[in-house]
């Protein structure tokens, strides 16, 4: 049976074709240059030094990049990772597709557009509806395809729609236990929130940030799509409705310093933002702790703040969990 790269073995030698997920040129202590690469297929990622690299290395072997790695697999500070014995560029007639490379999502598009249209039906509101529905037709394609995120969480192919599903789910269970919360327009920010990024990134493979994502962001590009969708549609400018969801997905990050160019200031909008947070989080540590052995610490999660997670010796609920990456 073919092997893949997640499926190897500690001390085991490979030689596989994979993609370069990241590639950065850095200084050893000693002032040396060296590439820290991270390479992947279908399977997962692995990281991995280039030593005595210099700078046309890091323009050879750069992100986006299909390689040949003749290497082992080894384990450093108790996380997986390639010894490098050597590196060759694979070529276009060659054969081979990014698409070949790319982790999916643990849910089939199917599954989760089938669900996501079942949310939308229930927004019972006519402004918040007509909008949610107009977008998710004008970006169907991207926003199914593309991923939440280019290294933090959900960044895999159709992340972005996993990570609005999930946070789907969340806002059910505690619209349930608030019944004060307006379930409609919490389902709206929960869809929309960050279709802007179907502007903001590349798309699922060697996924990088647009000239509109580095200069603009998904959150205000999204708002820009709401006006465009109530134009058309021919909804108030004025209309409170129309103000009140702007204001969920302008508001969505929750602090300043995370790039959210207003706090949020409903109800509604607090709890988007938790949600999203909390989603994230969940999915980043799980991520880590599922690439770690039992009775062991994952490696620094630097979208928490670089700590580093415990999986316990015995955890039956991890152990059967699906697998995000």
């Amino acid at each position: 049976m073919y092997k893949r790269l997640l499926d190897y073995n500690d001390g085991e030698e490979l030689e596989l074709v994979l993609l370069i997920k990241s590639s950065q040129l850095l200084h050893t202590k000693k002032g040396k240059l060296y590439l820290a690469l991270t390479f992947c297929d279908a399977s997962g990622e692995i990281r991995g030094n280039y030593w005595d690299a210099g700078s046309q290395d890091a323009a050879s072997y750069s992100e986006g990049t299909i390689v040949e790695v003749d290497g082992k697999r080894e384990e450093y500070q108790n996380q997986p990772q390639l010894k490098i014995y050597s590196l060759r560029v694979v070529g276009p007639e060659e054969g081979y597709d990014l698409d070949q490379f790319i982790k999916a999502a643990p849910e089939t598009i199917s599954v989760m557009k089938a669900e996501i249209y079942n949310y939308a039906s229930e927004i019972i509101n006519s402004t918040w509806s007509k909008i949610v529905q107009y977008l998710l037709k004008k970006w169907n394609q991207p926003f199914f395809d593309y991923p939440a995120g280019k290294s933090n969480h959900h960044a895999v192919r159709s992340g972005l729609a996993y990570h609005t599903v999930s946070m789907l789910r969340d806002a059910k269970a505690l619209t349930a236990n608030y019944p004060q919360v307006n379930r409609s327009l919490l389902y709206a920010g929960c869809i929309l929130h960050d279709m802007g990024k179907v502007l903001e990134l590349t798309g699922p493979a060697a996924t990088q940030y647009t000239t509109e994502g580095n200069l603009i962001g998904h959150l205000v590009l999204i708002d820009e799509q709401i006006m465009l969708a109530a134009r058309e549609l021919k909804i108030s400018p004025e209309s409170e409705d129309l103000l009140l969801l702007r204001h969920m997905v302008l508001s969505h990050h929750g602090k300043y310093e995370y790039g959210s160019p207003k706090l949020p200031a409903l109800l509604e909008a607090e709890l988007l933002h938790r949600i999203d947070d909390l989603d994230a989080s969940i999915y980043a540590i799980t991520n880590a702790l599922q690439q770690t052995k039992p009775g062991n610490f994952t490696a620094n999660i630097m979208s928490q703040g670089g700590r580093k997670f415990y999986r316990p010796k015995e955890d039956q609920a991890l152990a059967e969990s699906q697998k995000l990456e």
